[in-house]
């Protein structure tokens, strides 16, 4: 997003072949669109050739709502599929957190010092721990107590009241409960979480400690989509850091919560710039 520019940005993939980017240039220039930025990347190994193209409004002759319809024949012609956005709009943000603070903290920083153009919304926790942190922050927080055994009845209250919010984007802050399918299809791709980077050799409830005893070299983080298949969805970012054998479970533990809240921020802001492209199992990221 171009600052202070009022502009537009489509995402899109198709078939690759020659005069895609003549056409899609020759379409903008057609209705007094003037590109702000054309990133664009081929996968020649599968054929397929993705782009994301931001241009400026000023002078731009289609209104926004009516854009589909203006860009359906050259989409078709081209077999293009796409995403459309205007940056003048603030994604809606829901935060959901469990008992850890690190990750929120970050983000209520970030949202508050006008960092990412979003509306934070609400934060949504299964615990009571975080309610003062998000109220000192003036941001409604809404306990709904969850467990494995009480997920399929509190869940739905949880998607009401999201959906009822209207939110964009759910950022599971170390949300430590398991989404279940339906919550998943709710926000499709429109989820992203937060984990170490130790899954799945050390799983449950002390990873540090587990990886500590087997000595690993080098510890991570890992932000991705939310998918029906756990910690496995399309990987946006990721980052890591060498340790060794002087360093203590806590001092590991403490590298590790800095690293998921700088994963986490580059994800979010990925997402919120829309400088992502899905595709299958992995992503194609645009910007920086």
């Amino acid at each position: 997003m171009t600052a202070s520019i009022p502009s537009a940005i489509l995402l899109l993939s198709c078939p690759d072949r020659q005069g895609i980017v003549a056409a899609l240039s020759a379409f903008l220039f057609a209705h007094h669109g003037n590109i702000l930025s054309f990133d664009q990347y081929v996968d020649h190994d599968e054929g397929i050739f993705f782009a994301r193209i931001e241009w400026a409004l000023d002078g731009f002759d289609i209104p926004l709502p009516d854009f589909p319809s203006a860009f359906t024949p050259l989409a078709m012609e081209y077999q293009i599929q796409y995403t459309f956005h205007d940056t003048l709009r603030r994604p809606r943000i829901a935060i959901l957190v469990s008992r850890q603070a690190h990750c929120l903290y970050d983000i209520l920083s970030r949202t508050e010092s006008g960092e990412w153009p979003c509306e934070p919304v609400l934060v949504l926790s299964n615990h009571e721990d975080l309610r003062p942190l998000a109220e000192r922050h003036n941001l409604p927080f809404h306990c709904i107590p969850v467990t494995a055994a009480t997920r399929d009845q509190q869940e739905p209250l949880q998607i009401k009241l999201l959906q009822e919010a209207g939110i964009d984007l759910v950022i599971l802050a170390r949300y430590m409960q398991i989404l279940s399918p339906a919550f998943i299809r709710a926000f499709p791709m429109r989820i992203i979480n937060i984990h170490h980077s130790f899954l799945p050799a050390f799983a449950g409830a002390r990873p540090y400690q587990a990886a500590h005893d087997r000595g690993v070299k080098i510890i991570g983080a890992t932000a991705h989509y939310a998918t029906e298949n756990l910690d496995e969805g399309p990987i946006i970012e990721q980052d890591v850091v060498r340790v060794s054998h002087r360093g203590t479970v806590a001092d590991w533990t403490r590298l590790g919560a800095d690293l998921e809240k700088i994963v986490l921020a580059r994800a979010v802001r990925h997402h919120l710039l829309h400088h992502i492209l899905v595709h299958g199992r992995r992503t194609i990221i645009f910007g920086n």
